[in-house]
């Protein structure tokens, strides 16, 4: 079976273009470097900000650079609840027709008319990885995970593949809290059924079908 995939936890965070950043912290300002993210030219910024749904406000939301071309807030479903947004699940990039919601910093608020997401669990590797691995960009796959007492199987998760990524699979808070047990959780791909849920329990429901029969 064996590749170990490291896999990691993706807390609420945001994403800015520059306009929307300058519009809330001031003309001109830029993010500051706090820390290096697990993927390379990826950071936390030293800037946050509070983010306000119909229902409820998150502060101290954590901002990641580089500054991209759209805004764009991941959450969990749980978040969602809190905020009274409707929970959309979507790749990274993926806006079009997703919630918004307003946005607050030091220089005053905006509101975004879309862009709230809550990512769709994901794989990050390099092309010489999907190779190993034998899988390809956007493939669909299940990854069981290696957690004492709480392990569990994820279907539906994306295989990302660029040259620049370093090898992690990211989840939501919600998605840890159901199985992290251990300092560092790694899990193992199988490419059965398509990486799809629904298939996994077609399957299942033969089996069972086939074992009654006997």
């Amino acid at each position: 079976m064996g590749y170990a995939v490291p896999i990691e936890t993706s807390a609420r965070h945001i994403h800015m273009c520059q306009a929307d950043f300058e519009a809330l912290f001031g003309e001109g300002k830029t993010l500051t470097h706090k820390a290096d993210l697990s993927q390379p030219g990826q950071f936390v910024a030293h800037e946050r900000l509070t983010v306000q749904g119909p229902k409820g406000t998150f502060e101290n939301v954590a901002i990641l650079g580089p500054f991209r071309s759209e805004t764009q807030l991941e959450i969990s479903m749980t978040d969602s609840r809190k905020l009274g947004i409707q929970g959309v699940i979507r790749q990274s990039g993926d806006t079009a027709g997703t919630p918004g919601c307003t946005l607050t910093g030091p220089n005053g608020s905006i509101d975004i008319d879309h862009g709230v997401i809550v990512a769709k669990r994901h794989i990050h590797m390099t092309p010489v990885q999907a190779v190993q691995l034998r899988v390809k960009d956007n493939d669909e796959v299940f990854v069981i995970t290696e957690s004492f007492e709480r392990a569990l199987i994820f279907a539906d998760v994306i295989v990302r593949v660029h040259p620049d990524f370093a090898l992690a699979m990211h989840v939501d808070t919600d998605e840890a809290n159901a199985f992290a047990g251990v300092e560092n959780p790694t899990g193992v791909i199988l490419k059965l059924f398509g990486g799809q849920a629904y298939k996994l329990q077609q399957w299942a429901e033969e089996l069972q079908n086939g074992i009654q029969r006997l």
